[in-house]
C-alpha cells in the first residue's frame, strides 16, 4: 500500500462506493456481486488495520482498490484442493491422496458425473439394484472370495465388521498388533466406538496360540488378527499363524477375521517387490472375512473392501450401518475400472501407476530426469546450472505403504537436496501446484526424490522447481 497522509479514516470509501467505481463493471461480471462485495470489505478491513494512525489514512483511489480486490478475488477462487508433485519418496502418500488413478478410472468417474446411472437399477430385470453387485464379482474373482462389498475405507470396513458380529462381547487381538496409523485410528478406540470389548493377549513382542485360547470365554465373539502396516517387531519374536488362529476359531464355532490394510489381489514377487499378503491366501488360510484399503497396494480410490463366506458377507450388508458407510457412484466407477485391469496381469505394470512407479528402474528414472534437465532453452539452462549436480545425489529411501518402514524397497532414485517448505517464501507454496518433499535432514534441508513422481506437467513441474531452494 501507498504511504500514507494525514487524513482521517473517514476518508475511506463506503462499500457501495467503491462498488459503484467503474473499474468494478468488470470484476462483477467475472466473479459476481456477492464476492466481489466481500472482496471490497476484506481490504477495506486490511487498509483499517495497516494504516491505523492518529491522523488517519490518504485517499486510495479506484485503480487501487481494482488491483487489489482481484487479486484478493483470484486467490479465493483457487480451490484448496490442489495437484502437487509428489518428490517425497513415498509412492503411496496419505497426505498426497494416496493412489494415482489409471486414465480407465478417470474416464469411468467422468461419464457417470454428468448424467444418471444405473447405481442401483437393475438393467437386465427392470427392477432395484444393489451397488455392490458392479464391483463384488469383479472382487470374488481376484479374491476367491464367496461373496464382497465395500464402504468408504478400511477402517469403516473394521469398524462395520465388529459391529455386526461383536457387538457387546470381546475380541481377543494380540498386544503386538495394537495398531494406531495416520489420523489417530488406534484398533482399541474402533472397538470401543464398535460397540465392542478389547481382550488384549500376549505381549508386545510375543503372542502364542495358548494365549488366544485362554482368551475365549462365553463373551468372545470373533478372533481377530490385524496386519502392522507401518511398523514392524523384529528379533525376539513369536506370532499366531493365521491357519493356527482358524482352526483354533472354528474349534469353538467362533469366526476368524482379518484386517489386511494395505491388501493386494496379486503376488507382488512375480514384479520383484517384497511379498505382501493377499486376501485370496488369507482366506485360504481359513479366514472367515477380510478386510483391506483400496487406495493403498490395489491402486485404486479410497473404499474398505470386505470379503469373506456368502452368509458372513450377508450378515455385514444387513447391518444398518451399512448404508452410512457406503460408497457413492465415482468410487464405485473407479473401483470396477481398477479392478478390470488386473484381469489382464501381463499390462497391469504399464497401466497401473501405483504398480508402475514401484517398479520404477533407476535407468527409467534417469531418462525422466534427462529429458526434463537437458535440451534447448533458457529456463532449462538455468534449471541445469542451479539443480543439476544436486539431482545426482542417490536416495535410497523407496518407501511403499505396505509394511511401511520395514518395507525398504531395493535400488535407488536421483533425488536433489531443496530447502524444508517452511523455509521457503509463502507464495512458493501457493502456487497452483505444490512440490510436496520428504523429511527434514539435520541442516533443515529436505531431499526431494524423483521416484514416486509423474511428471506428465513437464512446464508446470520444471516452473515449480525453479521455485526450490538446492
Amino acid at each position: 500500500m501507498r504511504e500514507p497522509s494525514k487524513t482521517g479514516l473517514s476518508a475511506l470509501p463506503s462499500v457501495d462506493r467503491v462498488l459503484n467505481y467503474a473499474v468494478f463493471a468488470p470484476l462483477i461480471g467475472e466473479f459476481g456481486r456477492v464476492a466481489v462485495v466481500n472482496a471490497i470489505r476484506a481490504q477495506l478491513v486490511r487498509a483499517r488495520q495497516e494504516f491505523k494512525i492518529a491522523d488517519g489514512l490518504a485517499a486510495i483511489d479506484e485503480a487501487w482498490f481494482a488491483q487489489h480486490c482481484r487479486a484478493h478475488l483470484e486467490i479465493e477462487q483457487q480451490s484448496s484442493l490442489r495437484p502437487v508433485f509428489n518428490l517425497t519418496g513415498t509412492v503411496l502418500h496419505t497426505n498426497l491422496g494416496r493412489a494415482l488413478l489409471p486414465k480407465e478410472a478417470q474416464q469411468a468417474v467422468a461419464a457417470v458425473l454428468g448424467q444418471p446411472c444405473s447405481l442401483e437399477y437393475d438393467i437386465a430385470s427392470g427392477g432395484r439394484g444393489d451397488r455392490d453387485d458392479h464391483i463384488e464379482k469383479l472382487i470374488c474373482e481376484l479374491t476367491g472370495a464367496g461373496a464382497a462389498t465395500v464402504v468408504n475405507n478400511n477402517a469403516a470396513a473394521v469398524f462395520l465388521l465388529l459391529n455386526t458380529f461383536a457387538l457387546n462381547r470381546e475380541v481377543p487381538v494380540s498386544r503386538g498388533e495394537m495398531i494406531e496409523i495416520g489420523g489417530s485410528f488406534r484398533i482399541p478406540d474402533i472397538m470401543t466406538r464398535a460397540g465392542c470389548t478389547l481382550r488384549e493377549v500376549g505381549t508386545t513382542n510375543r503372542t502364542h496360540l495358548k494365549d488366544f485360547a485362554g482368551a475365549i470365554n462365553p463373551l468372545t465373539a470373533m478372533l481377530l488378527k490385524v496386519q502392522t502396516s507401518n511398523y514392524a517387531i523384529q528379533g525376539f519374536t513369536v506370532a499366531v499363524a493365521e491357519k493356527d488362529l482358524a482352526k483354533l476359531a472354528h474349534e469353538h464355532r467362533l469366526p476368524f477375521a482379518v484386517d489386511l490394510g494395505s491388501g493386494t489381489v496379486v503376488d507382488l514377487r512375480d514384479w520383484g517387490l517384497p511379498a505382501e499378503p493377499t486376501p485370496r491366501q488369507t482366506l485360504g488360510n481359513g479366514a472367515d472375512i477380510v478386510t483391506f484399503s483400496g487406495d493403498k497396494l490395489l491402486g485404486g480410490p479410497q473404499a474398505g473392501i470386505i470379503v469373506g463366506g456368502a452368509h458372513w458377507i450377508a450378515a455385514i450388508k444387513r447391518n444398518s450401518l451399512k448404508r452410512a458407510l457406503r460408497v457413492d457412484k465415482m468410487t464405485l466407477a473407479a473401483l470396477e475400472a481398477v479392478l478390470r485391469l488386473y484381469r489382464d496381469p501381463a499390462r497391469l505394470a504399464e497401466r497401473l501407476p501405483t504398480l508402475r512407479l514401484l517398479t520404477r528402474n533407476l535407468a527409467d528414472i534417469n531418462a525422466c530426469r534427462a529429458a526434463r534437465f537437458t535440451g534447448s532453452g533458457e529456463s532449462r539452462a538455468r534449471l541445469r546450472r542451479s539443480h543439476g549436480r544436486a539431482l545426482r545425489e542417490p536416495d535410497r529411501r523407496r518407501f511403499t505403504t505396505g509394511r511401511g518402514v520395514a518395507q525398504l524397497l531395493p535400488g535407488g532414485s536421483p533425488a536433489a537436496r531443496c530447502a524444508s517448505p517452511r523455509n521457503l517464501p509463502r507464495q512458493d507454496r501457493r502456487g497452483a501446484s505444490g512440490a510436496a518433499r520428504s523429511g527434514d535432514r539435520p541442516d533443515r534441508r529436505r531431499r526431494a526424490s524423483f521416484r514416486p513422481a509423474l511428471l506428465e506437467d513437464e512446464g508446470g513441474f520444471v516452473a515449480q522447481l525453479s521455485k526450490l531452494s538446492l
